[in-house]
């Protein structure tokens, strides 16, 4: 089947569903692209790592249609999940020369710091080129882990960026921590390798070696796909 085919309609009711098992959780989603109000909100989560330089926009570039933002909020307006998705052209490039020029974190490469260095020592980076968008920043909070939200947060990430852009890739960096528990699984994510980034940047305190993990686009429009005909295969068995 060629899923490239798929219409804007299936994408609304991919996200829908997702959305749907969200609220099912207590989890109120919103989306947005004003990354100072994230970075504010994000910057007070308790618990919460900072958000990196990629989602900063004192050092990226973040300007409206080509970021965005999601945030859940719990029953009290609390906010309990957070993560963003960016778009990069690699059209002229590849993913593992993005990482090592430090164009990922910084609009400005000179504006890393002194001794800032990354290199990308994933094997397949080299072939991941094109319209890229790169997922991260992505924490939920911890009474509400166990509830199956992981199933959630990656799939809501990859409809909406097929939404808003349709790239060639998704991919993100993670700690081996999430690769060792499976959280990448459940995210939906099915390839990675080590060493995706291992990131310096001594002025930030960032000291990253984390793995790369990615999806084609044919990859996720299946993933949409089959979720989308069971959807409409439970709604046919209780009309």
């Amino acid at each position: 089947m060629d899923f490239s085919n798929l219409t804007t309609i299936e994408s609304a009711k991919y996200i829908s569903a997702a959305d749907e098992l969200a609220r099912r959780s207590g989890l109120h989603i919103t989306i947005g692209d004003n990354f100072e109000y994230y970075v504010g909100i994000t910057s007070r989560l308790p618990g919460k790592p900072p958000t990196t330089p990629n989602f900063r926009p004192d050092c990226s570039d973040l300007r409206s249609g080509k970021a965005f933002w999601i945030m859940g909020r719990d029953l009290e307006g609390r906010v309990a999940h957070v993560q963003a998705i960016r778009l990069d052209d690699l059209s002229n490039t590849n993913l593992a020369e993005h990482f090592d020029s430090l164009r990922a974190c910084f609009a400005d490469p000179k504006r890393a710091g002194p001794d800032a260095s990354c290199k990308c020592y994933a094997p397949t980076a080299r072939s991941i080129t094109g319209l890229v968008a790169y997922h991260g920043d992505i924490w939920l909070r911890d009474d509400f882990r166990g509830r199956g939200l992981s199933a959630v947060i990656g799939p809501l990430a990859f409809g909406l960026a097929e939404a808003h852009w349709s790239p060639d890739f998704i991919c993100a960096l993670v700690a081996n921590w999430n690769i060792e528990k499976g959280i990448v699984d459940r995210y939906g994510y099915l390839h990675r390798e080590p060493h995706g980034s291992v990131l310096r940047l001594p002025a930030l305190e960032i000291d990253d070696d984390d793995w790369l993990v990615w999806l084609a686009r044919d990859e996720w429009l299946k993933m949409l796909y089959r979720t989308s005909a069971s959807r409409r295969s439970s709604e046919r068995r209780f009309s």
